[in-house]
């Protein structure tokens, strides 16, 4: 089965992530925090863009995986792809979460508010909503083959919102700045923009290491609960 030679994969490249993410994390916040120049306009408090667009990105990413596997469970019915759903979507709250928490604080000193209703910052509380509410629909069914098929749907349909967030800056008058990398070229500093770099290459790398831990968690949770429930059969006739 490929949920099998996925675990098997995942126990043998987990460490290699971990390390890698440690170190671009490293090497990012050094460059972000120490190396790089203040912004013209904002000053200092540009830094924690070094944080909050790498937890954005990587938000979108994880989600994006979660979509994939909700159409692959769909499909194959495999129960450790359905494990890493829904491990995405626990690791796409914590994510998501921080993304919008360093907005709020980045928003303060450069809006002057920790809100505002912007669509791309509505688009986004959306999308944490969707992952609170898929983990939520897990835990109120008991019958794992229908929590799973449930919420592989709710995934899906819920998809349709990355394209609002990712377009919102371009679609609709925004206080967002527009994308810093696009088919107009850069609208972004060079000593800006490497450290971002290595910030989002660090987080992708520690999704692929969260994700990996956590299905392994959930595959044996899962085993295990398959277990007890056989030797209560056995003891109970």
């Amino acid at each position: 089965m490929l949920g099998n030679r996925l675990i098997g994969k995942l126990r043998r490249y987990e460490g290699w992530f971990g390390g890698a993410a440690f170190v671009f994390i490293l090497i990012g916040l050094y460059l972000g925090l120490v190396s790089s120049p203040p912004d013209y306009y904002q000053g200092e408090v540009v830094r924690i863009m070094y944080v909050h667009v790498p937890s954005a990105k990587t938000s979108l990413l994880v989600y994006t995986v979660l979509f994939a596997g909700s159409l692959w469970y769909l499909w194959k019915k495999d129960p450790v792809v359905d494990n890493l759903c829904q491990a995405a979507a626990g690791i796409g709250v914590f994510f998501t979460t921080m993304a919008l928490v360093t907005g709020s604080i980045w928003a303060k000193p450069t809006w002057n508010t920790w809100w505002t209703w912007d669509p791309r910052l509505v688009s986004f509380a959306l999308l944490l909503a969707i992952l609170v509410g898929y983990l939520m629909l897990r835990s109120f069914i008991d019958d794992p083959e229908k929590e799973a098929t449930y919420a592989a749907v709710l995934a899906i349909i819920g998809f349709v919102d990355l394209p609002i967030v990712y377009f919102s800056v371009e679609w609709w008058r925004t206080l967002h700045q527009p994308l810093s990398v696009s088919t107009r070229g850069l609208s972004i500093a060079p000593q800006m923009l490497t450290p971002l770099l290595f910030m989002s290459l660090g987080f992708s790398f520690l999704l692929a290491y969260m994700l990996m831990v956590r299905t392994q968690m959930l595959y044996l949770k899962r085993l295990l609960e398959a277990k007890q429930g056989r030797l209560l059969s056995e003891a109970n006739p």
